[in-house]
């Protein structure tokens, strides 16, 4: 794996309408403040989530943008492509778009995820067992955007990157309709190269800062950060937990201080209704959700299940 400097750097993550695709899937493999608003689920039916009309999906900077301008915190799931499958990942995005969802985080499976923590690097490893790769995720994504009213950020490790070759990446990403990238294991002095091919495709890449990262490190992270910040409310890997880190308020703070007109989306841990309360703009729910998707016993029950877990959140985004 080439990312052994970004394991031992610090301050980053490391401490450091046709046919209907959910038949397909059936019959085949294939500011800081103490309260959340967010925008009520517009479908009442996971199914009928399936069936959205084409609308154009706006930058991430756009979205926080708007939801700032109507006192309002980005609600932003994450889901690991193709677990179980592609059908059912495209599915997954259509309900999440549907229930309200400001932006979705699609994480790109990889064998070495460092990062992640159980339920996540569980689900990657589900999913490359299925034989899923960059392309067949781009091939989706080409089908399933147009369809959807959020932008997608992409999750990616950065030896993936590095593979397909950064520019080609970002070309490739951005013609699928991706709208941002976060990249967890490179360190902030490597982003240059990443930063400048991102902005010629118009994709905002995210940076992400820890309760280890030091002060002067954040207010540069926060400077080049594009769409928003990502705040991981621990240092250590991804995955529920019982209560936030009371650090959190205090770096929001710090952050805010350091460029009051950046958007800041809290991750890492939030898996409860009041768990939303201490983030500011945006709230980033992995873990949680992954395994909502892995434990499900059926297609149709993964799609359920997602949607009442995601509504579950509601009274505390309000």
């Amino acid at each position: 794996m080439a990312i052994s400097s970004s394991l031992t750097a610090p301050g980053f993550l490391y401490t450091k309408k046709s046919r209907n695709p959910f038949q397909q899937q059936l019959h085949s493999p294939s500011q800081t403040t103490s309260t959340l608003s967010i925008k009520r689920a517009r479908r009442p039916n996971p199914i009928a989530a399936l069936a959205l009309p084409l609308v154009p999906t706006i930058s991430i900077s756009q979205t926080f943008t708007k939801l700032k301008s109507q006192g309002k915190v980005a609600f932003i799931p994450y889901i690991t492509a193709c677990d179980p499958d592609l059908s059912t990942t495209e599915a997954a995005l259509k309900v999440l778009d549907s229930c309200g969802s400001d932006a979705i985080e699609l994480g790109l499976p990889y064998s070495d995820a460092l990062l992640d923590g159980p339920v996540i690097r569980a689900s990657a490893t589900r999913s490359l067992a299925r034989g899923t790769n960059f392309n067949k995720v781009i091939s989706m994504l080409k089908e399933v955007v147009p369809q959807l009213s959020c932008p997608i950020v992409l999750f990616s490790y950065y030896n993936p990157i590095i593979k397909q070759g950064i520019k080609s990446f970002m070309f490739t990403i951005s013609q699928a309709g991706v709208r941002g990238l976060l990249v967890p294991d490179i360190p902030f002095e490597e982003t240059e190269i990443l930063r400048k091919e991102a902005a010629n495709y118009n994709v905002e890449l995210v940076l992400p800062t820890t309760p280890a990262t030091t002060t002067d490190r954040m207010k540069d992270i926060v400077k080049a950060s594009e769409g928003f910040v990502y705040l991981a409310s621990t240092a250590g890997v991804t995955g529920a937990r019982g209560s936030v880190n009371e650090q959190v308020k205090g770096l929001l703070k710090e952050i805010k201080e350091a460029m009051p007109s950046k958007a800041v989306a809290v991750g890492f841990g939030l898996s409860k209704p009041e768990h939303v309360k201490q983030v500011a703009d945006g709230v980033v729910v992995g873990s949680a959700i992954v395994k909502v998707l892995g434990e499900a016993r059926s297609p149709l029950g993964r799609l359920i299940e997602l949607e009442a877990f995601t509504k579950s959140l509601e009274p505390a985004l309000r």
